[in-house]
């Protein structure tokens, strides 16, 4: 399915926040060293994050604003140390239940950063890679009934 599609749906069905300014984007690529694949900056265009199927704060997949984007280690942690998660992973989707899906922005593939689960208890020791780019893991997102898509083996509700 297309983002332009993905993003009609998002603000039909769920709960977007105002647009990020091309200056905030800017900005935030300057703060974290890398800049955004097509996919996000066209999401972040239309939405500075989302909550997605229940309003906040009730949400299980919240897709953080710009602002809120941060090294995984960081969020995860609490350190920067390496040794604590790598330089090149940062947080996208709070989960709300201290996980995250994060971005690996070292190894882009075809020009879009690979997501994956960073699960508190076993990260960085383990991340798996939910999804090739942002636009698969918000498709599979939005099919999913609420549910973590990735960890479910149950068809997703209707």
């Amino acid at each position: 399915m297309a983002m332009k599609q993905l993003l009609t749906e998002v603000s039909a069905n769920h709960f977007p926040n105002p647009p990020a300014t091309p200056a905030q984007i800017a900005a935030f690529e300057v703060r974290v060293g890398w800049k955004l694949d097509e996919n996000l900056r066209t999401f972040y265009l239309h939405c500075n994050g989302a909550a997605l199927f229940e309003a906040p704060p009730d949400m299980n997949y919240r897709i953080l604003p710009l602002e809120r984007i941060e090294r995984a280690s960081v969020a995860i942690r609490g350190s920067e140390e390496d040794v604590d998660g790598s330089p090149s992973h940062f947080t996208l989707v709070d989960m709300q239940d201290t996980n995250f899906v994060i971005l690996d922005v070292a190894t882009p593939v075809t020009g879009c950063y690979p997501l994956l689960d960073a699960f508190h208890e076993t990260y960085p020791d383990e991340a798996p890679r939910i999804a090739g780019s942002f636009e698969e893991f918000l498709e599979k997102a939005l099919r999913s009934g609420n549910r973590s898509f990735w960890l479910s083996s149950e068809p997703p509700e209707k």
